[in-house]
């Protein structure tokens, strides 16, 4: 036998499998359906957060973190209510996962050469009580370098591994089956691909030249989710977020398409929480697509206004940045796929700022000195093209052209100026007392109080109308697909399980087609900074298992 485990899927959970394989001496064949320019997957093109408890970056900026707090958000976000069956194992990897982030994570990756930006974001604020959904503290971590900065160190150490012959790397590899002997999962099969060009994220050709069948003690599926495939977003969208989107767009390249999961469960495998999912709802359209639909997340400040595709302002606690799901549930009960931003120049200067390596070069080029210009005045080059180019943006000096802007975009003329008037006019009000019944207004003021938010993130509170505040902006937001919350059940070691809740022997899986670990680490909702310490984390931990065992 050539190998000794086959990888199935060259993003970020199968680079650190195959790193960990690798550093145990196993011979790995690493193979994948699209070409080497899209080495390391989705991992690549994320902002680069990681989740990190009681981190050194958090106690210099004076927040005081927890095991037990961040535990405790985890199990009041997740909301795991299937214990005695699908979340039976997602529990357990969820409480190994935050003892990882609080114990090991950094100190792991910093001997890896992974650094951090000094300042500490505040992701999925929650709004609620204390035992409920969110973070009650910063704890999201950007990578120095990005979504790059992240993969390097494990693609480093795979490329090494290549050069001493322990990986073979075959791209261009589509496995189309799990060959099994005697019950047991032997190797993989498939279709050679045509030979492509196409860059990091573009499509490429399906057409076929070749077969392949290659045998080995184990394999590791590790394949990513389904956010490309619409149709089966669709098909597995769950009825409490409403009816599913009639319009989405993607923030995931085409090859996210879920074909994995069939797969790896006619060799036997049980997908549990399909009905578990993560899309945003600050999505707009890439004025320069890469992939088709290409959609780009707002990382929102709390300060704008959020208005239904009708002009009506929604409740709290559905503030930008507070409750993803949540605010997707409230926007999918409007009978609408969209919904409003409404904000002045002096928000989007310091609040908005683009999910992305792409849309965030100073950072992904760990730039200190262009970094430094996101405290000038004005908005991110990124964010000042989508303004200029971008679809979904609309600038005035009035919100009168404003309301005939956001109109205009959507052709159905829902909006009324007089309504989206008072509703801002109510709301500033109340900025005249440091004091308000406004929850929204009371939320972005103690934003201020942590010291990042009132340094680089949450504009100084002041009135929407006021015209030394503008120009206005209103900003169309489109649902944008993202990351699959359940998936492949496995247990610790990354084993994967059958209908009967034992391991189909030699099949293990990691990453996001494994829910992140166990079949749906995050429960219904997540505390972000997640998805790829969850990759990293299941990639390490079933790499290092198939090595022992």
């Amino acid at each position: 036998m050539e190998f000794d485990v086959i990888v199935v899927g060259a993003g970020l959970a199968g680079l650190v499998a195959t790193a960990e394989l690798a550093n145990a001496g196993k011979k790995v064949l690493l193979v994948d359906q699209e070409p080497e320019s899209s080495l390391g997957g989705q991992a690549w093109w994320s902002f680069g957060g990681l989740f990190l408890v009681d981190s050194p970056e958090q106690r210099r900026l004076g927040v005081k973190d927890s095991y037990e707090l961040a535990w405790q958000d985890w199990i009041g976000t997740a909301g795991f209510d299937r214990e005695e069956d699908e979340d039976y194992w997602a529990k357990k990897w969820a409480e190994a996962y935050v003892r990882f982030a609080t114990e090991e994570k950094r100190e792991w990756l910093y001997a890896k050469g992974v650094r951090f930006f000094p300042v500490v974001g505040w992701a999925e604020r929650g709004g609620y009580l204390a035992e409920g959904h969110g973070n009650s503290v910063p704890r999201f971590h950007i990578v120095w370098g990005t979504g790059p900065g992240i993969v390097k160190p494990f693609e480093d150490q795979v490329r090494a591994a290549i050069t001493k012959g322990l990986v073979a790397y075959k791209p261009r590899h589509q496995v189309e089956e799990l060959i099994s002997t005697d019950g047991v999962v032997t190797g993989v099969r498939g279709s050679v691909l045509v030979p492509s060009s196409a860059q990091r994220g573009e499509v490429s050709s399906r057409e076929v030249i070749g077969e392949f069948e290659y045998l080995a003690r184990a394999v590791i599926v590790t394949s990513g989710g389904i956010g490309a495939n619409h149709d089966l977003v669709r098909e597995n969208w769950p009825e409490r977020l409403g009816a599913p989107p009639k319009k989405m767009i993607s923030g995931v390249p085409e090859h996210v398409d879920g074909r994995m999961l069939a797969i790896t469960e006619k060799a036997g495998g049980r997908l549990v929480n399909k009905d578990r999912m993560w899309h945003y709802t600050e999505g707009i359209k890439n004025w320069n697509p890469v992939w088709k639909d290409h959609g780009i997340r707002i990382l929102p400040g709390p300060s704008s206004i959020w208005l239904d595709a009708e002009g009506k302002r929604f409740p709290a606690p559905y503030f930008p940045g507070f409750d993803t799901l949540g605010t997707l549930e409230a926007i999918q009960k409007t009978g609408y796929d969209y919904s409003w931003f409404i904000l002045t120049e002096k928000i989007i200067e310091k609040e908005f700022a683009l999910s992305g390596s792409e849309q965030n070069p100073d950072l992904t080029g760990k730039s200190i000195k262009q970094v430094l210009k996101r405290i000038l005045p004005g908005p991110t080059a990124p964010v000042k093209a989508f303004m200029d180019k971008g679809e979904d943006f609309v600038v005035a000096n009035n919100l009168a052209d404003l309301v005939s802007g956001m109109n205009k975009i959507t052709g159905e003329n829902l909006l009324n100026l007089e309504h989206i008037e008072r509703q801002l006019k109510a709301r500033d009000r109340e900025m005249d007392n440091k004091f308000t019944k406004d929850l929204q207004i009371t939320a972005l003021r103690g934003a201020r109080n942590y010291i990042g938010d009132k340094l680089i993130r949450v504009a100084s509170p002041h009135k929407i109308l006021d015209a030394k505040n503008g120009p206005l902006i209103a900003v169309r937001l489109n649902i944008v697909t993202r990351k699959t919350l359940g998936g492949l059940q496995t247990d610790l070691s990354g084993r994967v399980l059958n209908a009967s809740g034992n391991p189909v022997p030699g099949l293990y899986a990691a990453g996001e087609v494994t829910g992140f670990g166990g079949g749906g680490v995050h429960g219904y909702r997540s505390l972000e900074g997640t998805f790829l310490g969850g990759c990293i984390f299941t990639g390490r931990e079933v790499g290092r298992a198939v090595a022992k065992e």
